[in-house]
């Protein structure tokens, strides 16, 4: 419990870090907390998240990735988790991530040049996984809860730095139309005990 605490304080500073101007955030230094799965997670003040994409294949596999991570994710829970409450937001988000990819691909689907979306997981999303495989009960519970405020997170960065930044205006308008439900999933996702 102490540690999903941690990873839950290491969110919000990166949440509260967001809204800060330049001074103040090149005042602050780096947190580092350790979450449950046995992962560090930085947050640093005022500096960009790494690797965010900024090319819209870049950003459709990007998106294509984390729609595939919630939804593999999630059938976890289903079937691994104890709580009604975990089991209810993992239906919610396989119904939720089913259709954004859906509206992903409709987005690209004629564009030129062409963009396929590539689901492959990457580093981050494939650890995730593995921390939550041969769980069950509480301790699946505990893992899945911490994974989906990360993942969402994560998301929620991507989405918005290439809203602000992206290089396709149809793409740029997908990321910023998802934002407010990656926000929503993500206040949801810290909700899970």
């Amino acid at each position: 419990m102490r540690v999903l605490v941690m990873a839950m304080a290491g969110a919000a500073v990166t949440v509260s870090a967001c809204g800060r101007s330049d001074n103040d955030a090149a005042a602050n230094q780096d947190v580092v907390v350790t979450n449950d799965l046995g992962m560090n997670t930085a947050a640093t003040a005022g500096a960009a998240p790494a690797a965010l994409p900024t090319d819209a294949q870049g950003f459709v596999n990007a998106a294509a990735a984390s729609d595939r991570f919630e939804i593999e994710s999630s059938r976890m829970a289903e079937a691994s988790g104890q709580s009604a409450g975990v089991k209810a937001f993992a239906r919610q988000m396989i119904s939720g991530h089913t259709a954004s990819t859906a509206k992903l691909k409709s987005t690209v689907a004629g564009m030129s040049p062409p963009l396929t979306p590539t689901d492959t997981l990457n580093a981050d999303q494939q650890a995730l996984m593995a921390t939550l495989q041969g769980k069950t009960g509480a301790q699946f519970d505990t893992a899945y809860a911490t994974a989906q405020v990360t993942a969402h997170q994560k998301t929620l960065d991507m989405l918005n730095a290439y809203a602000a930044g992206g290089d396709n205006p149809a793409l740029v308008s997908f990321a910023k139309g998802m934002v407010p439900t990656v926000a929503a999933h993500l206040n949801l996702a810290k909700g899970l005990k």
